[in-house]
């Protein structure tokens, strides 16, 4: 039997991490690790307990991308019919790398990045849907993509562009420049670079400062400012602020961390 792909473990109170360990084939993602993703977002999302969900690896890549070897459309689909639309198939068989990024959008639950090595393709454009992205010194950023003749379809243009604007969307998706992770850190594409040798300690302490944090307000955070960035109209844009602290104001959790105010 083959050893799996990827294994989810909870060895920190409140926070679910999903491991990719293939070193052997550059931890590039397989359906088997898709689904492994799919179901710790389920846990991530059902489970009050958790709290917290880290994305991570082992060896020297976090992932060189999709895996092209495997055959995705074993998964699913008529084999009989598959020919006679091949379009319609392809798109069915990567929905689901667009319903997991959309789903980690979705959670109101803080999804972290921990990129402990280069990270390409699929890797890159799943990292655009979390909330945070944290790496290590060696590692690279890239969407090489357009070296086969297509462009990177799940999130390297646009929530890409959102993060790092059109500018060094452009040099990454559109030239297939690679940036390192000082570089990256610059243009805005992670929010840290720890050292190799406490990285994931690291990336635990600020786990354990977000679930520090109210629950509540920290969802319905994650909900206004991706709502936020989708509105050009900004007054409409204003009332998500609003709209999202009326219930907040008031709540028991915010009269408990207010009261010592009020005396």
């Amino acid at each position: 039997m083959d050893a799996p792909h990827a294994r989810i473990t909870e060895d920190h109170k409140g926070v679910i991490t999903v491991t990719i360990d293939r070193e052997a084939k550059r931890n590039a993602i397989s359906p088997q690790v898709t689904e492994m993703y799919w179901k710790a977002a389920r846990e991530l999302a059902d489970r009050d307990d958790l709290r917290v969900m880290v994305l991570t690896a082992v060896g020297s890549y976090f992932t060189a991308g999709i895996d092209i070897a495997a055959d995705a459309s074993a998964k699913r689909g008529n084999a009989e019919t598959k020919h006679l639309h091949p379009g319609w198939n392809y798109r069915r068989n990567y929905r689901d790398h667009h319903l997991l990024y959309d789903e980690f959008e979705a959670i109101e639950k803080p999804i972290v990045m921990a990129a402990q090595g280069t990270i390409l393709g699929a890797g890159v454009e799943m990292s655009t849907s979390c909330d945070f992205r944290f790496c290590t010194p060696r590692t690279e950023w890239g969407v090489p993509e357009i070296s086969l003749g297509v462009i990177a379809g799940s999130g390297g243009s646009s929530r890409l562009n959102r993060l790092i604007g059109p500018h060094w969307t452009k040099w990454m998706a559109m030239a297939g420049m690679r940036v390192g992770a000082e570089q990256a850190k610059h243009i805005g594409l992670v929010h840290d670079v720890f050292p190799e040798e406490t990285f994931m300690k690291d990336v635990y302490a600020f786990c354990e400062r977000l679930i520090e944090l109210p629950a509540e307000a920290v969802g319905l955070a994650k909900q206004a400012i991706d709502l936020a960035v989708d509105i050009s109209d900004r007054n409409a844009m204003r009332y998500i602020d609003r709209l999202a602290n009326t219930t907040l104001v008031g709540s028991p959790e915010h009269e408990r961390r207010t009261a010592r105010f009020k005396k």
